[in-house]
């Protein structure tokens, strides 16, 4: 059982699975706030690697991704702050990245590099299941689960596809957008989420536009996990990073109750 997998097996509990952008503000403020996070109760983090182009992420995260370019930050970075942070929660850690890095960097060099630095995972939004077989092996050689994303359009088909294919667990989206701050939750999220869970043996994960404890407890009544993150970039951009443990404990608190 791989160690996203792991992070699904208490019954009574859902998953609290918190983001950030590795270098925004700084690499420093990234190194402390996944440790506040852990603290306050998340089971898996997300860590996004900057990339000039983010078409799946909404103004704040593309904020952030453009300082933490601006900053140095590079994959080989993100890499070492992956190990650096390996050595200090014992969580699952994530990659989410887009796929142009990854094709430059080299399949084979990429994930063996991010086995080697403690991560369990990788998120590719651009990245269709259609055309993922050949880094699919790879990541599997290396004993990384491939997490596809699935959107509120997704037909039929394509859920069936998604759910077969996804390791780990299946991302699904709140919205057919972008990602962001939002202040409801989108009507049919349920129905959305009923459908996927009906197809998949996996674990089902909604992010996109998840921002306080109200909207984190929605989505623990309909889904395996909560996926928050534009908030707590919002947070660190803002030089309230000491404030993260607090925040996740909140968003504990509602999922738990």
């Amino acid at each position: 059982m791989s160690a996203i997998a792991q992070a699904f097996t208490r019954a009574s509990r859902k998953a609290l699975i918190g983001y950030v952008t590795v270098g925004y503000p700084s690499v420093e403020a990234t190194l402390d706030a996944v440790p506040r996070l852990v603290a306050g109760g998340c089971d898996l983090i997300e860590l996004g690697i900057p990339f000039s182009d983010p078409l799946a992420d909404g103004v704040t995260i593309q904020q952030a991704a453009f300082q933490a370019l601006q900053n140095g930050v590079t994959p080989a970075v993100c890499l070492e702050t992956a190990a650096a942070l390996s050595r200090l929660v014992d969580m699952p850690l994530v990659f989410m990245t887009y796929y142009n890095p990854i094709l430059r960097y080299g399949h084979s060099e990429f994930c063996r590099d991010c086995a080697r630095s403690g991560v369990s995972g990788l998120i590719i939004p651009d990245l269709p299941p259609d055309e993922g077989q050949e880094l699919e092996l790879v990541a599997s050689k290396s004993g990384l689960d491939l997490i596809y994303l699935l959107s509120p359009t997704s037909t039929d088909q394509r859920i069936r596809l998604v759910a077969g294919r996804s390791r780990g667990f299946v991302y699904l989206t709140s919205v057919a957008g972008v990602t962001g701050v939002r202040d409801e939750l989108p009507p049919g999220l349920g129905e959305f989420a009923a459908r996927v869970r009906a197809a998949a043996s996996l674990p089902v994960c909604v992010g996109f536009g998840i921002s306080n404890a109200r909207q984190a407890g929605q989505i623990a009544r309909i889904a395996d996990g909560v996926i928050v993150g534009s908030r707590i970039v919002n947070l660190m951009g803002a030089g309230a990073t000491a404030s993260l443990e607090a925040f996740a404990r909140e968003l504990r608190a509602a999922i738990d109750g």
